[in-house]
């Protein structure tokens, strides 16, 4: 797949809120995720597929209800991209939250081998 590819099939899945599936279609084995900060739910750095797809049934459990949720189109480069996700969301713990995060994706190989979360 191209980048370009790579970014709207991206787009596309976490549109539906299929985030295990993108991650499974379109994340390296060795891929790392990079949170703006650590909290008590989540490492600042999550290294490895299995580690990062945990992280989002961890999310998702946390999730009582998704009001809203939207992706920008992408912002391709040569080996990255980035796209804005907006989740207006109640959380089981913390309530309604509405936040939208840059999310920025570098591709090696035909494959997303990172991502990277700025608030």
């Amino acid at each position: 797949m191209t980048i370009h590819e790579i970014a709207d099939r991206l787009v596309q899945l976490c549109a539906r809120g299929q985030f295990e599936e993108a991650q499974k279609e379109l994340f390296a084995d060795d891929a790392v995720s990079l949170e703006p900060y650590a909290t008590p739910a989540f490492e600042k750095e999550t290294r490895g597929l299995p580690a990062i797809q945990e992280k989002i049934r961890k999310f998702n459990d946390m999730v009582q209800t998704m009001h809203n949720l939207e992706v920008s189109p992408p912002l391709v480069a040569t080996e990255s991209f980035a796209v804005t996700m907006r989740l207006d969301v109640t959380m089981k713990e913390q309530g309604k939250m509405d936040m939208t995060e840059l999310c920025l994706y570098k591709v090696k190989d035909g494959k997303i081998i990172s991502e990277e979360f700025f608030i």
